[in-house]
């Protein structure tokens, strides 16, 4: 489990991204993979997200995520939901104690927010398709409407896919441009012809600081590089591999 040092010196909650390692998985989806969605045994999946529960300090019920599809969609969570029927969204906040709030992410950054003082926490998973669509910004401003203030809160990019590793064809900046023209510091040339590299978390560091929050920080971990610590999808597709795990992000407030 990783901690941010700006989220770790708070008393008031407990935050991981935590890592494939750890676990009880075999294989492909060697060992601590918290995806449902993924072929792995469902009861090993659920001994695996106990585990991380474990570590933050609530059960398995207790550690909330979502069925993610590439939106700027934001759940509010008042109480734990049946993870097998899970709402649909890419981002969930709560400003109630003991419910640890979750992404799943295998190469998409996973996003950990909070308002320490409001008692106000969110959690979003960011490929292109949400960031560009503004998951960190709809995240943002759900925190607010339960309390958070934005030069208050602090948002921390977990292991996410790196541009040096992160390789997009010729239409792919098309949309990113059209937004602000800017954004054409997110990419680099590549080795091949009209392709570039794209940096995901630069571009989520830079909208979210566009947006006043009171700190940005990037772990500057990449998922495609580091195989001992990430699931990869991209790297699981460059190999032609049939499936992947996915590595669970947390955060939640301590119970009274």
């Amino acid at each position: 489990m990783i901690e941010a040092s700006d989220l770790k010196s708070s008393t008031g909650l407990r935050h991981g991204f935590f890592t494939r390692q750890g676990g009880h998985s075999a294989g492909l989806f060697a060992s601590l993979n918290c995806g449902f969605g993924s072929g792995d045994d469902k009861p090993t999946v659920a001994r695996n997200r106990a585990t991380a529960g474990d570590a933050l300090g609530v059960s398995a019920s207790h550690l909330l995520t979502v069925w993610q599809w590439h939106s700027p969609d934001v759940i509010v969570a008042d109480a734990p939901w049946d993870p097998l029927a899970a709402p649909k969204g890419d981002a969930i906040v709560t400003a109630k104690r003991g419910l640890a709030v979750a992404v799943l992410t295998a190469d998409c950054a996973p996003l950990l927010f909070a308002d320490t003082e409001a008692g106000v926490i969110g959690a979003a998973h960011a490929g292109w398709k949400g960031a560009l669509a503004g998951v960190s910004d709809a995240t943002i401003a759900a925190m607010e409407k339960l309390g958070a203030r934005r030069r208050r809160i602090t948002a921390i990019i977990g292991p996410t896919i790196s541009q040096p590793a992160y390789e997009v064809g010729p239409e792919f900046p098309a949309p990113f441009l059209a937004q602000d023209a800017d954004n054409a510091d997110f990419f680099a040339s590549s080795g091949t012809a009209r392709h570039h590299m794209f940096d995901l978390p630069g571009y989520l560091a830079r909208r979210m600081t566009g947006l006043g929050i009171g700190k940005v920080v990037d772990l500057g971990l990449c998922t495609y590089s580091d195989e001992d610590r990430f699931y990869s999808y991209r790297r699981a597709t460059h190999r032609r591999e049939q499936d992947y795990g996915r590595q669970i992000s947390a955060i939640v407030l301590n119970a009274d």
